[in-house]
């Protein structure tokens, strides 16, 4: 059993010393829990399979299903997507950082644990500063499923996380209550035409002068 830690941090700022301390132990092979702009997230870091594997274990997640990841911006998205056209120009101009999610073709590369089907990545750059400073100083994607058991509902309140994950994770990162409501959009690119395929926060109707043409 782990001893699990609470780091305790204020969601719209990045205090470089915790920034630090939390991607340190993530690029180590921790698991955290992380506020979101909806809910708390469990966070690894994305290239490492042992990580990745055991979110999969905790939430007793079917490994059909690939795990969306975070981005702390275009560049980082540009290096794990490939054949970003207008778009998705215009539709990253418009809703990030946001909570929409975004299905790209994966670049060369990238690991077969982390693509979904055809090749793909799901990614997201989220408006959360203190989660895009915790990417960027890790250099490479956080995995952004949400923080609870396959089946069950999200979790918005920090100390329902560090209960249902005591001892199996390394730390809750506690921001306080995140907004919950709906989780984030979701629009797969990658195909002949755009989809979406979860409708979240941004309602479908926001989307469709995107998607057409």
């Amino acid at each position: 059993m782990l001893a699990t830690r609470t780091v305790r941090i204020d969601p719209a700022a990045a205090d470089p010393a915790t920034v630090g301390e939390v991607a340190a132990a993530l690029l180590d092979g921790a698991l955290a829990a992380c506020p979101t702009e909806t809910f708390y997230a469990l966070g690894a870091a994305a290239f490492s399979r042992k990580a990745v594997d055991r979110i999969y274990r905790l939430k007793g997640r079917d490994a059909s299903k690939p795990l969306s990841v975070l981005a702390s911006d275009l560049e980082m998205v540009a290096a794990i997507a490939a054949g970003s056209g207008p778009r998705f120009i215009a539709l990253a101009g418009e809703f990030w950082p946001g909570p929409l999610t975004v299905v790209l073709p994966a670049a060369p590369g990238l690991p077969e644990f982390l693509l979904g089907p055809g090749r793909t990545i799901a990614v997201r750059i989220p408006p959360v500063p203190w989660l895009r400073a915790l990417v960027r100083e890790m250099s490479e994607p956080l995995t952004a499923t949400s923080a609870n058991l396959s089946g069950q509902g999200e979790l918005a309140d920090p100390a329902e996380v560090a209960a249902l994950f005591d001892g199996k994770i390394e730390l809750v990162v506690d921001g306080g209550p995140t907004p919950g409501g709906r989780p984030s959009t979701i629009v797969d690119l990658a195909g002949d035409r755009p989809r979406v395929l979860r409708e979240g926060c941004i309602p479908a109707s926001r989307l469709e002068p995107f998607l057409l043409g």
